[in-house]
């Protein structure tokens, strides 16, 4: 999928609001400035959150609750996790069921994390514009056709 600008990445997490559960994982790879934040910041957005969300770089995760989003998120970001046995203090696993987890840099938390989550994956086009692929397992399958 071709997001040509900011405005069409954001567009993107906006519409992708519309498709996801408590339970769901949704996984951002890609490099620095592709556009993980642009996404989930859309998607916050759309589920109600008022203003720009902070990257949860520091924080490593951000929780979102009603009444200040629509359904509850979890936004993660793993680029500072530098073994995935430093997870396990997170709770993510556990976590995942109560709300939906947005997590940046999957890779972090190796290959075996979330077998069943959307990876959704950005590059940089050579015009600048941004490249989306997505890794749809079959729980997603009906809702990816909507988007």
């Amino acid at each position: 999928m071709r997001l040509p600008d900011a405005a069409a990445t954001d567009a993107f997490g906006r519409r992708l609001a519309a498709l996801v559960h408590v339970g769901d994982v949704v996984t951002l790879s890609g490099p620095l400035g592709a556009g993980k934040t642009s996404i989930a910041r859309g998607l916050l957005s759309a589920l109600g959150l008022p203003g720009e969300a902070p990257s949860p770089s520091f924080a490593i995760v951000q929780p979102y609750d009603p009444p200040e989003t629509r359904i509850p998120v979890l936004h993660v970001d793993l680029y500072r996790i530098d073994d995935p046995s430093d997870l396990d203090e997170l709770g993510l696993d556990d976590a995942r069921w109560d709300a939906v987890l947005l997590v940046e840099w999957p890779e972090h938390a190796g290959e075996r994390a979330w077998p069943d989550a959307l990876q959704l994956t950005l590059s940089v086009a050579d015009d600048g514009g941004r490249v989306l692929t997505a890794d749809v397992p079959p729980g997603w399958e009906d809702r990816w056709s909507r988007i």
